[in-house]
């Protein structure tokens, strides 16, 4: 290998460490200040954010310190939020997997709280998505039973099976898990990508059953 080749790879991987500190920064920042949204940061919260957002034994009580100092007021969410869409402002997947973070810390202590729902809502518009595609995505966090498979793919109750098939395809390709581990991303996001592209599947099987059981009941 070149001398010149040894300089460019050591700078791309200096440069993909700081764009992950970056980012862990503003997962830090935003898990914080959702929990402060509604009031009050509950234990299950924090546990819920040790659990998703995994932080090694060394680095817990520095990451524990930020996460403290982050959460001592909502004000300054917008900063995390916008670090977070400027790094990954191509790859709106992983930005949608932080979010099912976020909710995932939301539901913690068994209720989302509307404030906390708004909050996520304003993270969501800083990083690019529109209503039908939040609306999509907290869908997909109200339990498999209670979400409308419509919703959840983000199409039309009377939508083409074409149609629904191409955005079954889309939503599989954006969220496989495999897309994650070849970006680098924390291990718990590809337990979040696997939980999605499960609820993405069992969407469109329930779409497609729907409208077989139509078909027959003619």
């Amino acid at each position: 290998m070149s001398i010149w080749r040894s300089i460019v790879d050591g700078a791309n991987d200096f440069a993909e460490r700081h764009r992950q500190a970056n980012f862990t920064m503003a997962i830090i920042g935003l898990a914080a200040k959702m929990a402060k949204s509604d009031g009050a940061v509950s234990r299950e919260e924090v546990r819920a954010f040790r659990d998703i957002f995994h932080v090694p034994a060394d680095e817990e009580q520095h990451v524990m310190r930020l996460f403290d100092q982050a959460r001592r007021d909502v004000a300054g969410f917008e900063y995390y939020a916008s670090k977070a869409a400027r790094l990954f402002h191509d790859e709106p997947a992983v930005l949608e997997h932080l979010l099912d973070g976020l909710f995932h810390v939301a539901k913690s202590d068994r209720v989302a709280d509307p404030r906390e729902v708004d909050f996520l809502r304003k993270v969501a518009t800083i990083f690019g998505f529109d209503a039908a595609t939040f609306e999509r995505i907290r869908a997909g966090h109200l339990g498999r039973d209670d979400a409308d498979p419509h919703v959840l793919l983000g199409v039309a109750h009377d939508a083409s099976d074409e149609t629904v098939r191409t955005a079954w395809r889309r939503l599989v390709r954006e969220h496989h898990p495999d897309l994650l581990v070849a970006q680098g991303m924390p291990d718990e996001l590809v337990v979040l990508a696997n939980a999605r592209l499960a609820a993405i599947n069992a969407a469109y099987e329930g779409i497609r059953g729907s409208k077989r059981a139509k078909t027959a009941a003619k």
